[in-house]
């Protein structure tokens, strides 16, 4: 390779490195509230995606899928099937909801090596799905090793709202932990530059951040921490990722969204 073939790669890597949207391990209900009279049962979607841009990257089959329900939890990786979703390997799920409660769908990935960043990813994942007007219990955290505990109740939020959570790390609050956020777009917006792709904020002294969502959609948060351990000599990115559904606040006599309205179906 010669001397202008090697300033050039170099570049390019340096753009395509920086302008790069985030990962985000998602978790993704059919939806976030299952109401008297509607189906019981519950498709669930597990990605490893670029949310806003649209683009993903193939994701293995986890190392754990679950959901814990009034705090019991139940191992879903049998129910677990295979799909395709623009050419990349994604997974579902579909559970059936019997009872009023809370239901916390969570996966652990298998690491996943960015070659970009020249490190492993790791993205403990959950979504809360609410059930027949239950409500108790969405401020607990459901035990992952880095976990997103939400200080605003995860779901019946609208476009606007105010979301806070605290970041866990093996139980014990991050102090001023980087928090990712991403809608998953769909295609419906056109950032105006690629800073707008991947909002960030920063946690306070006790792990709690805050951000507004500024359109309805599902919202995935990602706090990202540095790993204690290295995999083949590499380091490892643990993220603490939850995601979101904000809804849009509908007028009188106006026709309500269907429930994946606001985004692109699977």
């Amino acid at each position: 390779m010669n001397f202008i073939s090697l300033f050039w790669g170099v570049l390019f890597f340096l753009f395509t490195a920086a302008h790069a949207s985030a990962h985000f391990g998602m978790v993704i209900p059919s939806d976030p509230m299952v109401l008297q009279g509607e189906g019981r049962k519950v498709a669930v979607d597990l990605l490893f995606w670029h949310p806003f841009a649209g683009e993903g990257m193939d994701l293995d089959k986890p190392v754990r899928f679950g959901v814990v329900e009034n705090g019991r939890d139940h191992d879903l990786l049998s129910f677990l099937k295979e799909k395709k979703r623009d050419d990349r390997r994604t997974w579902r799920a579909e559970y059936t909801i019997k009872r009023p409660g809370l239901y916390t769908f969570y996966m652990e990935p298998k690491p996943y090596f960015e070659p970009a960043e020249d490190l492993y990813i790791v993205h403990y994942t959950k979504t809360v799905v609410a059930a027949f007007g239950e409500e108790e219990g969405w401020e607990e955290p459901v035990g992952l090793p880095a976990e997103i505990v939400p200080l605003t109740r995860p779901f019946g939020l609208y476009a606007g709202n105010v979301f806070q959570g605290r970041i866990l790390y093996k139980g014990r609050p991050v102090p001023h932990a980087v928090v990712e956020v991403e809608l998953f777009n769909g295609g419906r917006y056109t950032p105006p530059n690629d800073y707008f792709v991947t909002q960030v904020v920063r946690a306070d002294a006790n792990g709690v951040f805050t951000y507004v969502a500024p359109a309805a959609g599902w919202w995935g948060f990602a706090a990202l921490l540095p790993g204690e351990e290295e995999i083949r000599g590499k380091e490892v990115e643990i993220g603490a990722v939850i995601w979101v559904k904000f809804d849009e606040l509908v007028r009188k006599n106006e026709r309500p969204k269907t429930k994946n309205e606001n985004q692109k179906p699977f």
